[in-house]
């Protein structure tokens, strides 16, 4: 067999080498992300004869423009041939890749019964989290080979928050961890590590420079702090994350919730004589039928709460035909009354930016009309994972799904009016004191 040389970079090695269950590569563009993808996969193949591989983009044009047309120029054709109709590339010695895509949700369940010894995903942030929990599961086979799976990406799109909760924020980078499920490792790449490309084109960093401030820090500095298309740019933990106190007794207390036998979320909310709003309470479960979701809130809610309203969106007054019921009907009948709030998106999306845009208070510290408890650990993280809606950027994206439900209960809420505190006879009895007054100010 003829010998066949290829060219890495320091960090291509460190990915190729990397033995975790997990492994993700990448951050900044130009980092060498897909060509590592490319050269550790074909390395794998060789080694393990009849092995099998599964190598994902997000939709099939994405594919085709980038990792096949790239095997194809870079794997010797006595060695791989590539079969268009099948999509799938197969070597001498048996082994297969796998050329796959999910455009769609039902496009995972295209692989339900395959086996691969490793999957790779390409531009990982592209996919939604479940997609690629899902995908976990087809890493399995009777054979001894190194089970793995690879992934690539840049910060930024629809899984970034995910993406950077599960490899970027638990370990340093470089650093082995383990977790409950297996080990996983982050190994960063930025655009300086590529001397092949710095050395071939030396201009590509200044065109990197040239990007608007958001853009440069993901794709020249790799920097998972930013996330490209937040649709509350306005979302700050130092203003709108505080610790828990304890609510007034006289203060008005709502409840908002947004409901689905994929989630339940429901957010208990104070509001103050000022109309500011404290997000205290948070229940999020998944699968939860309605009288478990209803006996969960009534134990939640403590005796001496008075609820003005429980706000819920008006699809869910909807009857169905075999009870004649709807899920108004439904929670009532089980102690949670529900009240109706409009599901205007846009306009409803507009409201909570202008609930959470900051401002000065009479204080002169930097406050916001709504904040949350440090306890309601979904939410905070839901709100700053939404994005802009591609097709229409007045509205937030529905993907990542799962970062959807919380952010609509807060929306439900704020559609609903709420009304503030009726102030007191004496409005100095109603000003906070003392540590209290430290947790209400904005900041702290």
């Amino acid at each position: 067999m003829d010998t066949v040389h290829f060219k890495i970079t320091r960090k291509q090695k460190a990915f190729i080498n990397a033995t975790a269950d997990e492994v993700m590569f990448g951050g900044a563009a130009g980092g060498g992300k897909s060509y590592g993808q490319l050269i550790d996969a074909f390395l794998f193949a060789l080694k393990y004869p009849g092995s099998k591989q599964l190598i994902l983009r997000r939709t099939f044009p994405e594919l085709d423009m980038s990792l096949i047309r790239v095997s194809r120029e870079l794997y010797p054709s006595n060695l791989y041939r590539y079969n268009a109709a099948r999509h799938a590339g197969v070597f001498f010695n048996g082994s297969l890749f796998d050329f796959g895509y999910c455009d769609t949700e039902r496009d995972i369940y295209r692989y339900q019964s395959a086996e691969y010894d490793v999957i790779r995903f390409d531009e990982l942030t592209h996919f939604p989290e479940h997609m690629y929990i899902y995908l976990l599961s087809r890493v399995r086979g009777a054979n001894d080979f190194p089970k793995q799976v690879k992934s690539s990406t840049n910060p930024g799109g629809v899984g970034h928050t995910w993406v950077k909760k599960r490899f970027i924020d638990p370990s340093p980078a470089n650093m082995e961890f383990k977790t409950n499920n297996g080990t996983r490792i982050f190994i960063p790449s930025k655009v300086t590590d590529n001397i092949f490309l710095m050395n071939n084109d030396p201009g590509y960093l200044q065109r990197l420079d040239n990007l608007n401030e958001d853009d440069r820090r993901m794709l020249k500095d790799g920097d998972w702090d930013v996330n490209q298309g937040a649709y509350f740019g306005e979302f700050t933990r130092s203003i709108h994350v505080m610790p828990p106190f304890e609510i007034p007794s006289h203060w008005r207390r709502y409840r908002a919730l947004d409901y689905g036998l994929d989630m339940l979320a429901c957010y208990w909310i104070a509001v103050d004589i000022y109309g500011r709003a404290y997000v205290y309470k948070e229940l999020h479960k998944p699968d939860v039928i309605i009288p478990d979701a209803a006996r969960m809130i009534r134990e939640m809610t403590d005796k001496d709460e008075r609820i003005t309203a429980t706000y819920a969106p008006p699809d869910l007054m909807n009857r169905r035909q075999d009870t004649g019921k709807s899920v108004f009907d439904t929670f009532a009948e089980n102690g949670v009354p529900l009240v109706k709030a409009s599901n205007n998106r846009v306009q409803g999306w507009y409201a909570m930016k202008e609930w959470l845009h900051p401002f000065k208070d009479e204080l002169g510290q930097t406050i916001a009309g709504i904040r949350i408890f440090s306890t309601c650990i979904n939410l905070i993280e839901d709100i700053p994972a939404l994005i802009h809606d591609k097709n229409n950027p007045n509205d937030c994206d529905t993907e990542p799904h799962e970062h959807t439900h919380g952010p609509d209960a807060i929306r439900y809420f704020i559609a609903g009016r709420p009304s503030p505190t009726p102030k007191p006879k004496i409005q100095d009895e109603e000003r906070p004191r003392n540590n209290i007054q430290s947790f209400l100010s904005f900041g702290t």
